[in-house]
């Protein structure tokens, strides 16, 4: 990281990007399984919001992806739970102790590079109002825990991963940079994804009650 120094004297230095981050854990765990534990120890400081952000990048794609639900979902509904009682963000150690698989983080940014690169042109400090207080940081991590809460449901529909994973993304990022305008954006993204399943319950109660008349019950 460089340091940059201003005419009052040297400033804090520079947080690296994501996709900095996401290049480092790339080259360090490229050919064999790391733990969640080993990832949490490489990000350092900012390690959970970080966290929060690279275990959501699997759900974006449209298509729900098969085994990673439970595995995935688990760990952002804990550390979610955790922000939204107000304590540190935390992982019990059977869930620190998580493989993700050999070549995750390659993957994961040959998947998601360009929501990497749209996350670091977005997000910066605004609207500091909305990340001010600590009720108010309470609230964006209990929209963040039922955004996990979302993903832990095994449902092969498409697009519902994506509209909570969305919504934990810019939730996650805000945070991170302190940026009210993504969480702003995190919220409507996970009210457009409640009207979404509203549409799709609204749709399977109308597809049961067509096959009960076609069946005459």
């Amino acid at each position: 990281m460089t340091e940059i120094k201003s005419a009052s004297g040297p400033e804090k230095p520079r947080p690296r990007k994501l996709s900095e981050e996401l290049a480092e854990l790339r080259e360090r765990f490229a050919l064999r399984p790391v733990t969640l534990r080993e990832v949490i120890y490489t990000l350092r400081g900012r390690a959970y919001h970080l966290l929060l952000i690279l275990l959501a990048l699997p759900f974006i794609t449209p298509i729900p992806l098969p085994g990673l639900s439970t595995p995935f979902g688990l760990p952002i509904a804990f550390i979610a739970l955790r922000l939204t009682l107000g304590q540190r963000p935390w992982l019990p150690m059977k869930l620190q102790r998580k493989e993700l698989p050999p070549g995750f983080f390659a993957k994961v940014f040959t998947v998601a590079a360009g929501v990497i690169r749209i996350l670091e042109k977005l997000l910066r400090p605004r609207l500091a109002p909305l990340t001010g207080s600590t009720l108010l940081l309470q609230l964006h991590a209990l929209v963040l825990l039922l955004a996990a809460l979302t993903l832990l449901l095994p449902l092969p529909i498409p697009f519902t991963n994506s509209f909570p994973a969305w919504a934990i993304l810019l939730l996650a990022g805000g945070l991170l940079e302190r940026d009210g305008v993504a969480i702003l954006l995190g919220y409507l993204v996970f009210v457009a994804g409640v009207f979404y399943f509203i549409f799709l319950g609204g749709a399977a109660a109308q597809a049961v009650t067509a096959l009960r008349q076609w069946l005459g019950f």
